[in-house]
């Protein structure tokens, strides 16, 4: 039988030291894979600790590493102990953010990057 823990214990695993992940329920140590991770320690590190479900599947990772899940499961979170979506903001603070402010700003730069191209090539004469 897996090991069942709580929201806060899995949150003391934050490091790049001991890092610990939330998936489809399920916790994983990932402090080895870390510095291995095909896209990055910075993504991994940037979740340690928390529910990193959304973040996975957003991915679209391959059927290996789903399978690669399996070696680093060292149990199941307790489901009665994730916080609440609204408590997580609030606890934020009230200049917190909702994420995606800046990607009007991503949008309007490449598009005129776009543009600046488009017309370079236009004009190779």
């Amino acid at each position: 039988m897996s090991k069942i823990y709580t929201f806060e214990q899995v949150a003391e695993h934050n490091t790049p030291q001991d890092a610990w992940l939330i998936i489809d329920g399920k916790v994983y140590d990932v402090t080895a894979f870390v510095e291995e991770h095909p896209g990055g320690d910075e993504i991994v590190l940037d979740l340690a600790g928390q529910d990193g479900t959304e973040a996975f599947n957003d991915i679209g990772h391959s059927e290996d590493a789903v399978a690669m899940l399996k070696d680093l499961l060292v149990g199941s979170l307790d489901p009665a102990s994730m916080p609440a979506k609204s408590e997580k903001i609030a606890s934020v603070g009230q200049n917190a953010t909702t994420g995606g402010e800046g990607r009007g700003k991503l949008a309007l730069a490449c598009a005129l990057v776009f543009f600046a191209v488009a017309y370079y090539v236009a004009n190779m004469r």
